[in-house]
């Protein structure tokens, strides 16, 4: 018989700024570390290095890391310029190049939002299910906030 996975997805209402400080914390960017509108605009204020987000060089398909205080901040970079939008691959991509940093830091908990699906116009369901095929294997809570 096969053990029971460590991995939880939660999904609740919520601000995610509030969510515990030691939890990962999740969105995504364009290559180009835009972040003019939406929730990245937010990230943008709360955490700020923008420049060593963009010394980072990352391309579409991975991710870029920022360490403020106790918590990781990932950047998944899922589209080029700031006006393309993600593909399911590229958003796939960028959580897998996630995933090794999380398990290479010891990582148990992240916070997101609905990654992917605000402007960049991407399905929860379809997204939902790949977060969940890309961290079944590990032992991470990840919580998706909602408003």
């Amino acid at each position: 018989m096969a053990e029971a996975s460590g991995f939880q997805f939660v999904e609740m209402k919520g601000d995610l700024f509030k969510c515990p400080e030691t939890d990962a914390i999740v969105h995504c960017v364009s290559q180009d570390m835009h972040m003019g509108k939406g929730i990245a605009v937010l990230f943008k204020k709360t955490f700020g290095g923008v420049e060593e987000l963009r010394k980072q060089g990352k391309k579409p398909g991975e991710t870029a890391v920022l360490k403020r205080g106790p918590r990781y901040v990932y950047y998944l970079v899922t589209k080029p310029k700031y006006f393309n939008k993600p593909t399911y691959g590229s958003l796939t991509a960028s959580l897998e190049d996630m995933k090794k940093h999380v398990v290479e830091n010891n990582v148990v908990s992240i916070s997101m939002p609905r990654i992917g699906c605000g402007l960049d116009g991407l399905q929860w369901p379809k997204v939902t299910n790949i977060i969940t095929d890309v961290f079944s294997d590990t032992e991470v809570k990840v919580t998706a906030y909602t408003l």
